[in-house]
């Protein structure tokens, strides 16, 4: 398991039952990631970290509702509630998560003019989190991925991990999705295509 890495996407209050983004049964995949941090050996999390008045919230923009989209510099944009505000307890990990082992932990989401779901990539493709180079530095070259949301995090950072050159599986069980105009199907069929591992 040396070479292996599991990466925990977003396990947070703002997207569990209650929170601002709330995913359905979000707060059920949290002993599911528990029982898989006991098993790995390399540990990474990712954590949305929005400033206040990001550019991807609804109430950024006048006369516009959440899960509507806009035209951003860098394509498409949905929009969300406004969620995962840096400092905010909506942002914290979820109380019972048993995150403390992991050895590094990427916040995303923090520049204001772009998203980003991937946990290698801000949503331009380009902007890279340095998730890459610290995964190759330590010599893994395969990771498992978990957490929320199915079709959108998740999804996104299997998909640039297949990119970038590494074996990825997705732990289903571990997820729950938003499923937004059927980006659940439309994700899982991206991530098959991909070569990502579906277990």
């Amino acid at each position: 398991m040396a070479n292996e890495a599991l990466i925990v996407i977003d396990v947070q209050n703002d997207f569990c039952p209650d929170g601002a983004l709330a995913v359905a049964g979000g707060d059920q995949v949290v002993p599911v990631i528990n029982a898989l941090i006991g098993r790995f050996e390399h540990v990474v999390l990712t954590q949305d970290w929005h400033p206040a008045g990001h550019s991807s919230f609804a109430s950024s923009h006048p006369g516009k509702a959440p899960f509507e989209t806009v035209e951003m510099a860098y394509g498409t944009q949905t929009l969300w509630p406004d969620h995962c505000v840096q400092g905010t307890a909506g942002a914290a990990f979820h109380p019972e998560l048993e995150w403390t082992s992991a050895e590094m932990i990427i916040r995303k989401g923090f520049r204001k003019a772009i998203d980003s779901y991937s946990a290698f990539f801000e949503n331009d493709h380009e902007t890279p989190t340095g998730l890459s180079g610290y995964l190759r530095e330590r010599g893994i070259s395969r990771v498992t991925l978990a957490g929320l949301a199915t079709d959108f995090c998740v999804a996104y950072s299997a998909l640039d991990a297949r990119r970038q050159g590494f074996d990825a599986t997705v732990i289903l069980e571990g997820c729950r999705a938003i499923d937004l105009g059927g980006s659940l199907a439309t994700m899982t069929a991206k991530m098959k295509e991909a070569g990502v591992t579906l277990s």
